[in-house]
Formats: C-alpha cells, structure tokens, sequence
C-alpha cells in the first residue's frame, strides 16, 4: 500500500537540512531503487522552484510500503529525522487515484 509521508523542518533548520542531505539521499535511494516511490521532494519556502536562502519547510514522500509501522519505521531510521531537521513528521495511508495506475 501507499503511504504518504510529511516532515516539516524545524525554524531556521536550514543547516541541518544541508548537513542531512546526502545521508538522507541515500536512505531514500533504496526506496527508488526498489521502484517503491511514487514521488518525493522538498516544499521551498517561497514560491519558487529555486528558493535560494529561503530555504525548504518540509518534504513529502509517496512509497510504497508493507503497513503503516514499517512506513513510521522507515522514516524514523532517516537522516531528517535522526539529526533534527523534522520538528514534526506525520505518515498516513495513501490511496492513488490520478494518474491511474
């Protein structure tokens, strides 16, 4: 099943952002490498695809996953999560409808 997955970045978490992007790279490319995401990516902070020093306020992930525990479990053990760059993360089943599968 599918779950969609939502950090939000703690205040002025931009350097932990950047000091946890290539762990967290790395976490996620299993995923990508098992074709278990659907889509992923950062939400920047202005309307812009290139916030610059704006910076990010979260991101959302869309994989596949078991259950809704190893969902929790997968991002629990991710480099956002483990070195405070989510203040707040939130997993929730996920049901695709467009485009169809």
């Amino acid at each position: 099943m599918l779950y969609a997955i939502v950090g939000e970045d703690v205040p002025n978490g931009h350097a932990k952002r950047a000091a946890a992007r290539s762990a967290h790279l790395e976490h996620i490319q299993e995923l990508v490498d098992a074709g278990r995401v659907i889509l992923a990516g950062p939400f920047p902070a202005i309307d812009s695809p290139d916030p610059g020093p704006a910076g990010m306020t979260g991101s959302l992930i869309v994989a596949e996953f078991d259950s809704l525990a190893a969902a929790q479990a997968w991002i629990d053990e991710d480099a956002y999560v483990t070195q405070g760059v989510f203040g707040k993360v939130t997993v929730r089943p996920f049901k695709q409808v467009l485009p169809a599968l």
